[in-house]
């Protein structure tokens, strides 16, 4: 699916004519020939985030048109893996020293006011030879998102950190796929893999560093200790 580069700590996924929807900084749906992995340092938050992106990947020898999705993280591109499977391929970078749980028994707590950049993050790309109208690469990101948190749940025993993201790719020339649910060819092998490139990258950044155990034990990181108010819709 992809041809892959990295330099400068910038991770360029490229594919011509590929149609995408991002979850992350400046997203949306958008068609484009490649998108960015970018590793930020600890501390990093930027005031200008165009100027930051055009000056990182400037000097990495890349370029932004203005449409390819761009993510951000604190893993260095070194611990990127991806999987391949049927008709998708997936890439992460995964890094968990902002955990988020979402304890199914919460103490009275209240909503956060709106958080700190953090340099941490799971990072998902995952992008399929087949042609997906809009519902369905949307229905991807909840896929591959979905495969995302029942892994790191396995692994590490929370569902996700507090910075999160899922770039979704498709190919709008290939063969049309009217559904990518997990039944699906798409979405099974979508599941399949970035469930393997997520252990992949974090059994590589954390091969000589352990993963915090806790939200306490972490530098950064959140417990949604809040609950919501039950209804039936419509009484």
């Amino acid at each position: 699916m992809f041809d892959a580069a990295t330099r400068d700590g910038v991770l360029e996924l490229e594919r011509e004519r590929t149609r995408w929807l991002s979850t992350g900084w400046d997203g949306g749906f958008a068609a484009a020939d490649r998108a960015y992995n970018v590793t930020v340092p600890e501390g990093w938050n930027p005031g200008d985030l165009d100027a930051y992106v055009a000056d990182r990947l400037a000097d990495a020898g890349f370029s932004r048109a203005g449409d390819e999705p761009v993510l951000f993280t604190g893993v260095a591109q070194r611990h990127a893996r991806g999987a391949r499977r049927g008709p998708v391929e997936a890439v992460a970078t995964v890094g968990v020293s902002n955990p988020a749980a979402l304890p199914m028994d919460p103490e009275d707590g209240a909503l956060p006011e709106e958080p700190e950049a953090v340099a941490g993050t799971v990072n998902v790309f995952v992008g399929t030879t087949r042609a997906l109208d809009d519902a369905a690469l949307a229905n991807l990101v909840a896929v591959a998102a979905e495969a995302k948190t029942a892994t790191l749940l396995e692994t590490v025993g929370f569902p996700g950190t507090t910075t999160d993201a899922v770039v979704a790719a498709c190919d709008p020339a290939g063969e049309p796929a009217a559904f990518s649910g997990s039944a699906t060819r798409v979405g099974a092998a979508a599941r399949a893999c970035v469930r393997d490139a997520v252990r992949a990258s974090y059994a590589s950044r954390y091969a000589d560093d352990d993963p915090p155990e806790s939200v306490a034990a972490a530098r950064h990181g959140v417990r949604t200790d809040v609950e919501g108010d039950v209804f039936v819709p419509g009484e």
